[in-house]
């Protein structure tokens, strides 16, 4: 059994993302879902840049930080997320030097020129896909490699950016089922 930390993507925390976490509590794992929006969820990415940009980069990642510390203890956390959950999530593992893992869905984040690391990062992204671009994507893999990671990457040819949510456009529900079951696997393996 894993600890997660899940962590919703700029459109707030949808039902998507507890559905998410509904799949990993059935596999047997403890999964604790943050809302770092205090209750506000976007129709839009607009209007979800726009309620990032009230909390604030540095609220943002103090509320992600403060939901991962009670949860951190002798085993890891993994970190988890969705899109700007992602990148959260990976600033956040690469901070926690007993992290289990990370599991990015649809996201990304810059590693600092000293990141060091031996995690297994798991990464699932849409391909092509406008937020994370392919030569982006590359440079990320090579460096989380550098890194040290142990990372896996997913690319799913012609499914929208947040391919794994019923609720949006994006949704593709061939690429989410075949990236559900490889992150269940992955999680499993921590």
């Amino acid at each position: 059994m894993a600890r997660i930390l899940l962590l919703h993507s700029i459109y707030g925390l949808r039902p998507a993302v507890h559905g998410a976490a509904d799949r990993f509590r059935a596999a047997g794992h403890d999964v604790h879902v943050p809302d770092l929006f205090d209750g506000r969820v976007a129709e839009t990415v607009e209007e979800g840049g726009e309620i990032r940009a009230e909390i604030g980069r540095d609220e943002l990642l103090r509320r992600a930080i403060a939901a991962a510390a009670p949860l951190t203890e002798p085993g890891g956390l993994v970190y988890a997320g969705f899109s700007l959950g992602a990148a959260v999530a990976q600033n956040l593992a690469f901070a926690d030097e007993r992290a289990g893992g990370l599991l990015l869905m649809h996201g990304t984040s810059d590693l600092p020129a000293d990141a060091s690391t031996e995690m297994p990062v798991q990464l699932h992204v849409a391909d092509p896909d406008t937020f994370e671009p392919v030569d982006w994507l590359n440079a990320w893999y090579l460096r989380m490699r550098k890194a040290g990671a142990d990372v896996e990457v997913f690319r799913y040819r012609g499914a929208g950016h947040l391919f794994t949510d019923p609720d949006l456009p994006d949704h593709d529900s061939e690429a989410a089922e075949r990236a559900w079951a490889i992150a269940l696997d992955f999680v499993a393996s921590l």
